[in-house]
């Protein structure tokens, strides 16, 4: 529910991608994925295809330490970009779970999943992408944590450790 609040307060109506029943109770707009078992890049065409915005804001719901002042730089970034997508990057790569993709990249993603194509980061590699370094996106996490994600109880207690009453920041 956080991660969804969040998305909203920076770029409008959130949408869930995933298993509709899954995610019922949540109260959030939920849309089936159209290429269910294709991993994040089917999910992201089907937000693209969904989204009546010219940019969509995609993130993993697993990511705790997003926070509103990133996010509205990553929206206003790709405002006045021309690229597909604006992704940021670090040292293991590029961080396409918090990114914004133009609606212009969803025939080539629908395309690169036709093909059999599944790998998110091979699915970037038809889209003209605008990178945001590290040195850009370390001024909104000193900390290097935007995008850790929690993938183990571990990484939950963690996360809840570092925000002390169990809420992560906004």
């Amino acid at each position: 529910m956080r991660t969804a609040r969040l998305v909203e307060s920076a770029a409008g109506p959130a949408s869930v991608i995933s298993n509709v029943d899954a995610y019922r109770s949540l109260g959030l707009r939920l849309i089936g994925d159209d290429w269910p078992g294709a991993g994040p890049l089917g999910g992201i065409a089907t937000a693209l295809r969904v989204s009546p915005a010219t940019w969509s804001l995609v993130v993993a719901c697993d990511l705790p330490y997003l926070h509103r002042a990133w996010l509205d730089y990553l929206v206003a970034r790709a405002v006045a970009s021309t690229a597909d997508a604006v992704v940021p990057t670090n040292a293991r790569g590029l961080e396409p779970l918090s990114a914004i993709y133009h609606k212009r990249s969803e025939p080539a993603i629908r395309t690169l999943l036709e093909q059999g194509t599944r790998k998110l980061t091979d699915g970037l590699k038809k889209l003209r992408l605008e990178i945001i370094e590290p040195a850009e996106w370390k001024g909104f996490d000193s900390d290097a944590l935007l995008f850790k994600n929690m993938n183990s109880p571990e990484d939950y207690e963690e996360a809840r450790a570092r925000f002390g009453d169990g809420r992560s920041g906004s």
